[in-house]
């Protein structure tokens, strides 16, 4: 199938696994080029690059830590030399410091957390914004940051301090929203809730879905595929009027 709609290039940060594969397979199907972002998984992203071209989308993937300047500024370059004009960006590329009470968190948790979190989601912004603004000679786009429920819950005893950047990324999302406003770029977020990937096993409790499943309304946890439809909702035109939200996608939690 190659008679795609094309809307142009769209990265995603942290694509190789999880909410992140899931937005750029969903991106590839819907007719976005995309610059799958990866940092140390590159098996991983190139598996996410070849389903999208074996179902007739384009993609490509590019290693980079957003917590590093330069290489954010080189995977946009790249990525807009050989997939085309940069119409999106999906700020998905996070970590969690591990789990650790506030007591016990080390300095380099803390700042390796803001640096990804906060710092990448910040400065990926600005180099889209730099290529999307009419201010500056683009022709607009979208931003989607993924934040998170932990924003809002405050994930005490767990990781308060990965929380705390994801509020960090909610009022990013909200004054870069107005900023940009008049430019042609909307700048929104999905918070999600508990999801079905291997974060929690990575992070040293696999059965942290289980023991938290009777917090979730909806009494299941959600899919990657799930969040991945209210972030390509977002950056559609169907959300032409929607700017500096916040979608929280938690199954009420």
């Amino acid at each position: 199938m190659t008679n795609k709609e094309d809307l142009g290039t769209l990265i995603v940060t942290g694509a190789s696994r999880g909410i992140g594969a899931a937005v750029a397979a969903l991106a590839g199907e819907r007719g976005y080029a995309v610059a799958v972002n990866f940092s140390a998984s590159e098996a991983d992203a190139t598996k996410v690059v070849n389903d999208i071209v074996a179902g007739g989308g384009r993609a490509l993937a590019i290693q980079a830590d957003v917590s590093n300047e330069q290489q954010i500024v080189r995977m946009f370059e790249i990525a807009e030399r050989e997939l085309g004009p940069i119409k999106g960006l999906v700020n998905n590329a996070g970590v969690t410091g591990g789990f650790a009470r506030v007591e016990e968190v080390s300095s380099a948790a803390v700042a390796n957390v803001l640096a990804v979190n906060v710092s990448g989601t910040i400065l990926c912004s600005r180099e889209a914004v730099r290529r999307m603004s009419t201010r500056r000679g683009g022709t607009g786009g979208a931003i989607v940051n993924i934040s998170s429920r932990a924003a809002h819950t405050g994930a005490a005893g767990e990781w308060v301090h990965y929380a705390a950047s994801k509020g960090a990324v909610d009022s990013f999302t909200v004054g870069l929203a107005r900023e940009v406003a008049t430019e042609g770029i909307r700048v929104n977020a999905v918070a999600p809730g508990l999801v079905d990937t291997g974060l929690h096993a990575a992070n040293g409790d696999p059965d942290r879905l289980q023991r938290l499943m009777g917090t979730i309304p909806m009494g299941r946890a959600g899919t990657p595929r799930e969040v991945a439809e209210g972030v390509l909702w977002l950056l559609s035109s169907a959300a032409s009027y929607t700017t500096g939200a916040i979608l929280e996608i938690g199954g009420g939690r």
